[in-house]
């Protein structure tokens, strides 16, 4: 009876699992037998395998880019880099694909859309534009709530690297970007062991010594690429960096001058030039170290903060009569500006816009 059930499971059930197999000889053959014997059955004539004898999914070796610059992979690794001397912080790390050679390394407090302006500033400015970068899929680099090429579009450090012309690539899973992978696990050991005997416990005297560090770690580890060439291009003359590297949006000039971001009422000033601006729209441009500037195409506006919603104490309060004669549609501003404060409910500053909690740790 063996020799029957075994041709009838090798013919027409090699594929079953052993109770699906069991449930089928009792229905279509007659044959009561128990899966736990069919199953003893199927693994002596490997016809199914236990658990711990299933293949796990094999990731496929992706092979290195021939040239320095070609890609670049981009991570940030939260980690208490300085033990217990100093806070928990977050290392933003730049490596080449093709050598493992370190390009970049910034500490940081974490990964934002404004460090990454700053270390990637500091890259470019370094080794010029590469070719690529290769990330993670963090909101940083990908918006979740896009689909196709709005993904990689509607972020504002995608923005960013369209206009230096780098492409930006996420990865699917964080096997597919194991050289960076790897190398922060060196550097959770290499890093913060030389940092301890350096007795190196802030962000800012570790971002000095990381150019130190770079070099060393470069000579023992650096891998020689296939090609020689180096991909890096130089900056073109229209591309400013600074301008560039920013939280950028559009902002609609109401008849009084006036328009509103982040809970803050700016007020543009009175001139000619600024007049004919009412229902247009005009560039904030917000920088990693919290200053803000206006731009209508390449003009550079001057402007006002009349209140600010979350931080009135850091807003530059004046008087009505003060200003009145500098600018006649001020009444009209300053009675604007007091309806909307009754009107707003006292919420906390929109997510979207860029964190500022960020700078105490950041050295340019």
């Amino acid at each position: 009876m063996k020799g029957e059930i075994l041709e009838l499971l090798i013919n027409n059930y090699h594929d079953f699992g052993p109770t699906f197999a069991t449930e089928k000889l009792v229905e279509q053959h007659g044959y009561i037998i128990s899966a736990k014997t069919i199953r003893k059955w199927m693994i002596e004539h490997n016809l199914w395998l236990t658990r711990n004898q299933k293949l796990k999914r094999a990731y496929q070796p992706r092979y290195r880019r021939n040239c320095v610059g070609e890609l670049v992979q981009i991570d940030g690794s939260i980690h208490r880099w300085f033990e217990d001397r100093g806070p928990k912080c977050t290392l933003l790390v730049f490596i080449d694909d093709a050598t493992s050679k370190l390009m970049e390394l910034k500490f940081v407090a974490s990964e934002s859309m404004q460090t990454y302006f700053i270390s990637t500033k500091s890259y470019i400015n370094k080794h010029g534009r590469p070719l690529a970068f290769y990330s993670d899929q963090l909101s940083v680099f990908r918006n979740h709530g896009c689909k196709g090429q709005e993904i990689l579009q509607s972020t504002q450090f995608g923005r960013a690297l369209r206009e230096v012309d780098i492409q930006l690539i996420c990865a699917n899973s964080s096997q597919a970007k194991g050289r960076v992978e790897r190398a922060n696990k060196t550097l959770q050991d290499r890093l913060i062991k030389e940092m301890r005997l350096r007795n190196i416990s802030t962000v800012e005297a570790a971002n000095i010594y990381v150019a130190e560090f770079i070099k060393d770690f470069n000579k023992r580890f650096e891998k020689k690429p296939i090609s020689s060439e180096d991909k890096h291009r130089p900056l073109a003359n229209h591309m400013e960096l600074d301008k560039i590297f920013c939280y950028k949006t559009d902002r609609t000039v109401s008849k009084n001058l006036t328009f509103q971001h982040n809970r803050q009422l700016f007020l543009l000033e009175d001139i000619q030039q600024t007049r004919v601006l009412r229902r247009k729209q005009v560039e904030l441009c917000e920088y990693p170290d919290g200053s803000i500037k206006i731009f209508y195409q390449e003009n550079k506006l001057k402007y006002k903060i009349l209140y600010d919603r979350v931080e009135p104490e850091a807003t530059n309060q004046v008087a009505q009569g003060q200003i009145v004669l500098e600018n006649k549609y001020l009444s009209d501003v300053l009675e604007y500006a007091n309806n909307r404060k009754k009107e707003l409910p006292k919420i906390k500053r929109s997510s979207h816009a860029p964190s500022r909690t960020h700078l105490k740790y950041m050295t340019v």
